[in-house]
């Protein structure tokens, strides 16, 4: 889809466009950095690439950014890799999360939800002060800037407040959501060596109780540079031998203390999905995310102390980094620990009714899965304060734009979608979510401030209205200081820069339109290319899972020896569906109709099941792999599948068909 053809979905009002903090950005970054006052979003955008430090410095001043050391310089070195944000500078991420406990002491700064949807308040005062007993606590164990200290925790308070303490003493935070099985933890944790390890005995999933103490046990085991284990009771168990309470190091009432760091002091790391390998360790820096979300929650999702932030995650996808980021803006978040699904498919729009979110975030396959469940979300529920419904995950198709767009309408509420792309790899989006701009249906608004976005052909030539290579041609603040025990640099460099040297090579296609918005075709590294026509799977996904049969997809292309190519589409079927005839018709004339002939598969194949990610993305490129020839143990980290039995169903296949 190009701007040719997508359809005007919604326009934001001018009453919504003045009072956006982003118009109010731009007007007084004219009057003191010679931004452009006119021209809208587009001038604001192309100023902020082409003068990346008046840019940043601007952003550090709107927002306040408190250095307690003076920076020499914005951007010491701009070179990708290895960019220099503000050296000299220092500062704490966990101090400005805080500051609003100054003002608003008695107000919420989360509200946790559980399976039972009732919100639980926690407050700027009370979280200031579980922060600052809990970072004199680590202190006490020998907690030094530089330290790792991890979390098997799910979305619940007591992460934010591990994770602030840790950003208070200057340590490095890691974690991994309690659903995660002990091989999957240890792959990520055993590369950082953490000194801490923060771990709930259990957690509440589909109104079920899951132990996690063989678990936690086995991991004791496994991570030999730990010195303390701090043990949750979130199923009321008693703390196992050698373990410290968690009430023990939260209870006191002091003030809290904030390390000051150099700007470019880790912060956390995060991981790939580790699909091939081990996953890469992702370090960002403490400067760094700070005023990347700063930028991207305050300016592009417009947020504020008035605001209610809830983004449908866990502490294992890099959606709940950026979710706690949310406190840098004064706003309250939602911590919703639970199934997205349960008691019923409308759970989380419940939640969002009952916490009074303005800003609603989930992913574009819970969006298709309430349409195709009959969920009227507007209508069932009082989304009244709902400003805005983000999406990310995978690209929301056209039909998932329309069924928001007409579920809320219907209801006399002004939405906007706000579907947006971007990554582990930088904790934030590289386009998305613009309050001024308007909505056009399949596309993302515009590539994000101080981030030159271009889709690019293999010769690095920029293209526009044609699929490209998602590629960012400047650095960004929030861009991987390093990987871990990644000491040259070398698999850091392999990641995104092995193709256009000095230029970010993400993996994505993407088309970038003549009106400056984006569409997002899926991993460049598993597209589909017929007689030279290059087509995202994600274009297949969202025209085959209109049909109601069709529960999910996965569509591989497969270069053959003999320089032919087989394009199979495997489908899980809905309940009661059946793989005949006429069924493998509309299937073919689907993908005909809507597509390209090209692209009509040459096998449809009934599949028990899509395989997915930890993090719940379909993984395409380890199949690929399988139906190659790839034996499973190569084509795929076992421990970062959710269902490593499916992945044999694609092995089983591949071993009939050579």
């Amino acid at each position: 889809m190009t701007s040719a053809n997508a359809a005007l979905l919604w326009q934001p009002d001018q009453e919504r466009i003045a009072r956006a903090q982003v118009t109010k950005f731009q007007a007084w970054a004219a009057e003191h950095h010679g931004a452009p006052a006119e021209g809208g979003y587009a001038a604001l955008h192309r100023w902020s690439v082409d003068e990346l430090e008046s840019f940043w410095k601007a952003v550090t001043e709107w927002f306040d950014v408190r250095f307690s050391t003076p920076y020499a310089r914005v951007l010491g070195d701009r070179s990708m890799p290895g960019a220099e944000w503000f050296p000299g500078a220092t500062l704490n991420y966990a101090e400005h999360a805080l500051r609003a406990a100054a003002t608003r002491a008695d107000e919420p700064a989360l509200l946790h939800v559980d399976e039972t949807h009732e919100p639980r308040p926690v407050t700027w005062a009370e979280l200031r002060r579980q922060v600052a007993s809990l970072a004199a606590g680590l202190r006490t164990l020998g907690v030094r800037p530089g330290d790792r200290v991890s979390g098997y925790l799910p979305n619940v308070p007591q992460a934010v407040v591990a994770l602030l303490a840790t950003a208070a003493v200057g340590g490095v935070w890691t974690s991994s959501a309690p659903d995660f099985g002990a091989r999957s933890v240890l792959d990520r944790f055993q590369q950082v060596e953490p000194v801490v390890l923060f771990t709930v005995d259990g957690y509440r999933y589909g109104g079920k109780e899951h132990d996690r103490r063989d678990t936690v046990a086995e991991l004791r085991r496994e991570l030999p540079t730990l010195r303390a284990v701090v043990h949750i009771p979130l199923l009321g168990t008693e703390a196992p031998d050698g373990a410290l309470e968690w009430s023990a190091l939260t209870s006191e009432d002091v003030e809290p203390v904030f390390e000051q760091v150099p700007f470019d002091h880790p912060l956390w790391v995060l991981y790939s999905s580790g699909t091939t390998g081990l996953p890469k360790a992702i370090v960002q820096s403490q400067g760094g995310i700070l005023i990347e979300h700063l930028k991207q929650l305050g300016l592009h999702c417009d947020l504020g102390p008035e605001d209610r932030f809830f983004w449908y995650t866990s502490t294992g996808w890099m959606m709940w980094n950026f979710l706690v980021s949310g406190l840098l803006t004064g706003t309250t978040i939602v911590l919703y620990d639970g199934s997205p699904g349960y008691p019923d498919t409308g759970a989380q729009w419940r939640v969002a009714e009952r916490t009074g979110a303005t800003l609603f975030g989930t992913s574009a396959a819970y969006v298709m899965a309430c349409r195709k469940a009959g969920v009227h979300p507007a209508r069932d529920y009082d989304l009244s304060r709902v400003q805005c419904v983000g999406t990310t995950g995978s690209p929301l198709p056209p039909d998932g734009f329309r069924w928001l767009h007409d579920e809320f309408t219907e209801a006399g509420a002004d939405l906007w979608i706000a579907s947006v792309s971007g990554g582990t790899d930088v904790c934030s989006c590289f386009a998305g979510a613009v309050p001024t701009l308007p909505v056009h249906i399949g596309e993302l608004q515009a590539p994000g401030l101080g981030t030159d976005l271009q889709s690019w052909d293999p010769s690095g030539k920029p293209l526009t209205d044609e699929v490209g290579e998602l590629v960012v041609t400047n650095p960004m603040p929030s861009m991987p200081i390093y990987f871990w025990n990644d000491p040259d640099g070398a698999r850091y460099h392999d990641s995104y820069f092995d193709t256009y040297p000095g230029v970010w090579r993400h993996g994505d296609w993407i088309t970038v339109t003549a009106r400056g918005s984006v569409v997002i075709h899926g991993r460049s590294d598993s597209t589909l290319n017929r007689q030279g026509v290059r087509m995202g799977s994600a274009d297949i996904y969202e025209a085959v899972e209109r049909l109601p049969e069709i529960k999910e997809s996965l569509v591989i292309g497969i270069e053959q020896p003999d320089g032919g190519y087989w394009m199979p589409l495997f489908v899980h079927l809905a309940p009661g569906a059946v793989l005949d005839e006429a069924l493998l018709n509309r299937i073919k004339q689907t993908i005909r109709e809507q597509l390209s002939p090209r692209h009509v598969p040459d096998e449809v194949i009934e599949v028990p099941g899509i395989p997915h990610t930890l993090t719940g993305k379909r993984i395409e490129v380890p199949v690929k792999r399988l139906l190659q020839g790839t034996p499973l143990e190569k084509a795929v980290n076992p421990g970062s599948i959710d269902n490593l039995d499916l992945l044999r169903f694609y092995e089983d296949l591949a071993r009939e068909r050579s």
